[in-house]
């Protein structure tokens, strides 16, 4: 099949050519016939012309395959830099070359600067990190009284935290790599780590905790799992006025892990759209205190670490969101 393209491709770049051929041949035949000159001259004469075209044209072939399958080389090679452009006589095709050249030089030189600057972008991003977690440190050890307010303070300098660990996560996943440790992690412990980050809100909300562990072995990267399981959590909670939050393993074979909530659920026409970027849906607007941000970190890093996210929701009955955990092989952007 790719053959015969290639011929049909051929062919119409010689349409021209064959259609002064086929003319000539015409005019040749009409001189013959109208002077009455022996026709098995014309015919003699024909074939010859006819039997070099086709030589030619089988030859020109060979060159047009040659010169297709080069250019099918660079295109693989291409994003690499390492291609290396056939000889051409054509000096329109040689001024393409040099044209292709530049632009990927320039896309060279681009993209060198977009790393440079992506890389002070994240070294500011995590100096400032470190530096605003010591003002909140030492408001904390500050704040010493067991008062209803200082339990208020207390709580929205936990919120804070998990903003500033979201900016400095949401930076760190726009490189082109991330410092994954990917190895057999226990789920087990690393449900409990996300659990006691919010044991406090828990106990606050009055919000029922059902989890009775998973005894299982994942492949994965257990930091950044664990902040898609810490993001699933807040946002259940922050949902969920009464009621329970639920964390089982659906399917064992599957590693399908479920966090389910009662919370108010999500509309019909948003569950579609939750892991994109910004979006915030009905629940966003109403509350007025969702990003958008927190479902498509989640999203991008299951991504890269080739697991699975999705979704299930019903308004006013809750959310069930399930992290599918069974692929290891990792994905690069």
């Amino acid at each position: 099949m790719k053959k015969r393209r290639l011929w049909i491709a051929y062919w119409r770049t010689q349409k021209k050519n064959l259609t002064i051929l086929l003319f000539c041949i015409a005019v040749f035949e009409m001189i013959f016939f109208v002077y009455q000159f022996p026709m098995e001259g014309a015919v003699y004469g024909t074939s010859l012309c006819l039997g070099g075209v086709i030589v030619m044209e089988a030859y020109g072939f060979y060159r047009y395959a040659q010169h297709y399958r080069s250019v099918e080389r660079i295109e693989k090679e291409i994003l690499y830099g390492t291609q290396e452009f056939p000889m051409t006589t054509d000096e329109v095709e040689r001024k393409y070359q040099d044209l292709i050249e530049l632009l990927l030089t320039e896309k060279k030189d681009s993209d060198l600067e977009k790393e440079r600057a992506y890389h002070e972008m994240e070294e500011y991003y995590t100096t400032w990190v470190h530096q605003i977690k010591t003002p909140i440190a030492a408001m904390r050890l500050l704040l010493k009284d067991d008062t209803e307010q200082t339990r208020e303070i207390l709580m929205e300098l936990f919120r804070i935290e998990q903003y500033v660990d979201m900016a400095l996560q949401y930076v760190r996943l726009g490189g082109k790599s991330s410092d994954y440790q990917i190895r057999e992690c226990d789920l087990d412990s690393i449900v409990r780590q996300a659990i006691r980050k919010y044991a406090r809100l828990f106990i606050r909300k009055k919000i029922r905790l059902e989890y009775e562990g998973v005894d299982i072995k994942v492949i994965t990267d257990e930091k950044w799992l664990l902040f898609v399981m810490e993001q699933i959590l807040s946002n259940a909670l922050k949902y969920t006025q009464k009621g329970k939050i639920r964390i089982y393993l659906l399917d064992q074979q599957r590693k399908e892990l479920v966090i389910e909530d009662t919370g108010i659920g999500i509309a019909a026409q948003d569950v579609p759209r939750v892991f994109e970027q910004g979006f915030t849906g009905y629940n966003g607007r109403k509350q007025n205190s969702s990003t958008g941000i927190g479902l498509y970190l989640c999203r991008r890093i299951m991504e890269r670490l080739s697991h699975k996210i999705w979704i299930e929701s019903e308004i006013g009955k809750g959310t069930r969101v399930i992290l599918g955990l069974e692929t290891i092989s990792l994905e690069y952007e």
